[in-house]
């Protein structure tokens, strides 16, 4: 994934908590080092970010296609004349 201007590098400094300490922990254990861990945790972060955003759009344009509910409601009208009736169970 890319994100933009290509940038030589910045530094930051970040205040964590205990829990991202832990985690941080963790991950160094694994033989990741500090900057590594961070910056994969700000792509991996900005990726899920990405892909949620276009899985929000992706179902908007869905739910706003009428020949799309048209068709889903055909469907599920099919599925419902496939089943058995109530008093079978």
């Amino acid at each position: 994934m890319t994100l933009g201007h290509a940038v030589e590098s910045v530094m930051i400094s970040i205040r964590l908590d205990e829990e991202a300490i832990r985690a941080l922990a963790i991950l160094q254990a694994a033989g990741r080092s500090r900057s590594d861990a961070v910056r994969q945790a700000i792509l991996d972060s900005a990726e899920r970010m990405f892909s949620f955003e276009s899985l929000r759009a992706e179902s908007a344009a869905l739910e706003a296609d009428e020949d799309d509910r048209r068709e889903m409601r055909a469907i599920a009208a099919f599925m419902a004349e496939l089943a058995p009736p109530d008093d079978d169970f």
